[in-house]
């Protein structure tokens, strides 16, 4: 049975689907047709396993999912920065944000990924000494950071940001009561929630090559998105400001209330960015445009697919799963624990089905329930510990 909770149901709702979406998303990747999977160093592949398999529906899913759904975790991550800041003293924050963050990374980034990457070692060099697998994974493949790397980076941002709050607090405080005022115009809203969203992503992008990761050990992040992910981890600070119910997200708002044009939307937008992917390859080979003009327009329909797609889920949530019931708190419980474990179980199993003779959607659904059902379980359990309880 599901009844009416607090304010921030939603927000938790969402945060946990996302989470879910990240299970889909790595669940997928072995069976998309442009996966790959390099033999001399196997962390230089899309995917620790690559089956022989495809499915273009699953390229359409992956795609999707990478065109916002980290960008939008970032943003639900700050939404509570603001609050928490004002209830604590700095330093109490970014220790309650080490043993929160940093910790889990340290473990997930070494024990966990250790786990999970086990089977991309033995498709690589056909060796099962573990000796050599722990030797190389920390030299040759440079102690891979596998999902981790959101934790690391995530805490980065906290501690950037209150290491500045003394100085930008009233700033930041008057900057999120000016855009709570814009709820009621939705569509300078979405204007400038595009532009700067375009700001923070497509000069860089014709700087760098859009998948290019960079970083010292584990300490990995992919270079174009690195401003925006803090832009919307900034964003999301704003949002949280004058809090969830007088903000642009309360229930009032037309900016909400709109949530079937901004769905519509993000999928119509989706779709257009799909199509036009190979006539703008045509044309910048034709040199019809330059290589230029191609990324600048493909990257801009990207940025409104990102932009709209954030704004029709955190809209779609607050309007219509604004609610709870025993299976969404467990969710919502556990879903951080879920992000942390479910590469073993989603690798390990996409490896254990190479040999089976299935089409790629049924593998897919084979992994993805098995490693969304081993997560939560594993999770559920290690939580009853009352330490790890507490940060988990």
């Amino acid at each position: 049975m599901e009844k009416n909770v607090t304010r921030n149901s939603w927000v938790d709702n969402l945060r946990s689907f996302i989470t879910i979406l990240v299970v889909a998303h790595h669940a997928a990747l072995a069976y998309a047709t442009f996966s790959w999977f390099n033999k001399t160093v196997y962390i230089a592949s899309t995917h620790p396993v690559v089956d022989a398999v495809r499915s273009r529906e699953l390229d359409v899913l992956v795609i999707f999912n990478d065109g916002f759904f980290m960008s939008l975790m970032f943003l639900i991550s700050g939404i509570f920065v603001m609050p928490s800041l004002q209830n604590k003293q700095v330093g109490i924050f970014i220790r309650d944000r080490f043993f929160r963050l940093f910790i889990p990374f340290v473990i997930g980034v070494t024990l966990l990924m250790l786990l999970a990457y086990y089977p991309a070692f033995y498709l690589a060099y056909g060796k099962t000494n573990l000796k050599a697998y722990v030797i190389d994974f920390f030299t040759v493949e440079a102690w891979p950071v596998g999902p981790p790397w959101f934790i690391w980076v995530l805490f980065l941002f906290n501690l950037i940001f209150a290491l500045c709050y003394p100085f930008v607090k009233n700033g930041i405080s008057m900057s999120g009561a000016w855009l709570a005022l814009q709820k009621q115009r939705p569509l300078k809203l979405l204007l400038l929630w595009y532009v700067f969203t375009w700001i923070v992503y497509v000069p860089f992008i014709l700087l760098v090559s859009p998948d290019a990761w960079t970083g010292i050990g584990p300490f990995d992040f992919q270079i174009s998105r690195f401003l925006l992910y803090f832009g919307y981890f900034l964003l999301g600070i704003l949002i949280g400001v004058p809090g969830l119910n007088n903000g642009i997200f309360a229930g009032e708002a037309v900016w909400v209330k709109r949530w079937p044009v901004w769905l519509l939307a993000c999928v119509a937008v989706f779709v257009l960015l799909m199509f036009i992917a190979a006539p703008l390859t045509v044309m910048v080979q034709q040199h019809q445009l330059s290589e230029v003009q191609g990324i600048l327009i493909y990257r801009s329909v990207w940025i409104l697919s990102c932009t709209l797609s954030s704004i029709a889920f955190l809209t779609t949530f607050k309007s219509i799963f604004n609610k709870t019931g025993r299976w969404w708190k467990s969710l919502a419980a556990n879903a951080y624990g879920i992000y942390l474990v479910h590469y073993i179980f989603v690798v390990w199993c996409q490896f254990l089905l190479l040999d089976f003779n299935l089409p790629a959607l049924v593998k897919f659904f084979i992994t993805f329930f098995f490693a969304v059902g081993m997560s939560w379980w594993v999770t559920f359990w290690v939580r009853k510990n009352a330490v790890i309880g507490k940060y988990l």
